[in-house]
């Protein structure tokens, strides 16, 4: 994990925005969060839910660790914002992917889609509504004391 902050710290300005911090800690997260996902669904053949569930909670970890020390810095507490990181975590999983399956069912009853397709879809748009609502809670919820909120 210090490898990672140590790289990001590197390459970025120390005036560059916990915005665009946030984004580039997303990106490392969704690649990790994803190739969990993608290899436990296809690889392994674990269910839908399994396998986004494990991929959310890996790169979860891996998102609360990066955005407290790398993104806000903030001053948060471990026992105030673990608990609030991991309830937003939660909330927005199961909203996110509970609504990109049921979306994804209603409109492939439109096109012939196989139901390993029709679950890689649901994995893509569910990983971008989670990636939103997650962003909202971190925001205004579990580091609302950090930067970025001077920065919105």
């Amino acid at each position: 994990m210090n490898f990672i902050i140590l790289t990001l710290d590197k390459y970025l300005k120390p005036t560059t925005s916990s915005l665009v911090r946030f984004l580039l800690v997303g990106i490392v997260n969704t690649f990790i969060g994803l190739g969990c996902m993608f290899f436990l669904l296809n690889i392994m053949r674990l269910s839908y839910w399994t396998s986004t569930l494990t991929g959310n909670a890996i790169g979860a970890s891996v998102s609360f660790l990066l955005n407290r020390t790398f993104t806000f810095k903030s001053n948060v507490s471990f026992h105030k914002g673990v608990p609030r990181f991991f309830l937003i975590i939660l909330i927005c999983y199961f909203s996110a992917y509970f609504c990109s399956k049921k979306l994804v069912e209603l409109t492939s009853q439109y096109y012939l889609l196989s139901t390993s397709s029709e679950e890689s879809a649901s994995v893509l748009l569910g990983s971008t509504l989670y990636t939103i609502a997650n962003y909202l809670g971190q925001k205004y919820i579990v580091f609302k004391n950090s930067s970025l909120r001077k920065l919105c």
